[in-house]
């Protein structure tokens, strides 16, 4: 079984011993993940675009059609 006190102290007596080293090695331990978080933030900007000119379009269509049927009445 791991031992997470041990392994906390170690962490933390190296952060203290070489601070640098461990905030470059912490950030370049989630920089792949930061720009996979742009990445997929990007995509569902795209998406969520996309949807919103996809109902707009069939929103239009609803409203000619509904305005079309109403001239065909009168």
């Amino acid at each position: 079984m791991i031992d997470f006190r041990a392994w906390a102290v170690y962490v933390v007596e190296w952060a203290a011993k070489d601070p640098y080293g461990f905030l470059t090695t912490i950030i370049l331990a989630l920089t792949p993940l930061f720009i996979a978080s742009a990445v997929l933030s990007w995509k569902l900007a795209k998406m969520i675009e996309a949807r919103d000119r996809e109902q707009k379009k069939k929103q239009k269509r609803q409203e000619n059609i509904a305005k079309a049927k109403r001239s065909k009445k009168d």
